[in-house]
């Protein structure tokens, strides 16, 4: 078994590795939802996460036990779900940016008001909104009886560029998608 219950993932690992491998996982959020296609990684280190400049009430939880959920608003407008990981304190988590629907896909196309299965969960907002995540799980453990997360039915094909929607360390390679998958928030292209 291990670290924080999950034997088939180590959430004290560095970001970027937790973040290759939840590819193929199933997160589920009160029986709903679907296979992670696409994630990032965030570490206290990179300038373009939200643990850069120490720790504030928006992003303690980035601070706290590994394997805890960790959900901000962005922009204003948009829940993103994050998986927090590495050890207490040091303020890493793993942005999931897109699932592959499998689970409760009716509920999903209400919540979502749209028909069009590839949509439903193909970005940070919209999956938060197909799963209905918001803040009130932040802080909550990946372990909670609300939440599911399940290994890989499979060996799955990783790619890896750099991150996007952010400005800065645009260049460090932490975006992991499923190789081919038609369900990312944004088509992977190869880095020049």
């Amino acid at each position: 078994m291990m670290a924080n219950g999950f034997p088939f993932i180590d959430f004290s690992q560095p970001s970027e590795k937790v973040a290759h491998e939840l590819i193929g996982t199933t997160f589920l959020v009160d029986g709903v939802g679907g296979i992670i296609v696409e994630t990032e990684a965030y570490d206290r280190t990179d300038p373009a996460s939200h643990s850069y400049a120490g720790p504030t009430p928006r992003n303690e939880v980035m601070f706290g036990e590994p394997a805890h959920i960790y959900v901000y608003r962005s922009y204003g407008i948009h829940w993103c779900v994050n998986f927090t990981c590495r050890e207490f304190g040091h303020g890493a988590a793993v942005l999931i940016r897109a699932l592959l629907p499998t689970h409760g896909i009716d509920i999903m196309t209400t919540r979502r008001k749209t028909g069009n299965v590839r949509l439903l969960c193909a970005g940070p907002g919209r999956l938060c909104q197909a799963l209905s995540i918001t803040r009130d799980l932040n802080g909550m453990p990946l372990n909670a009886s609300r939440l599911s997360l399940l290994p890989a039915p499979h060996p799955v094909e990783v790619v890896s560029g750099p991150r996007i929607g952010i400005s800065k360390a645009v260049d460090i390679p932490w975006r992991f998608c499923l190789a081919n998958s038609p369900y990312l928030s944004r088509p992977f292209r190869k880095p020049a």
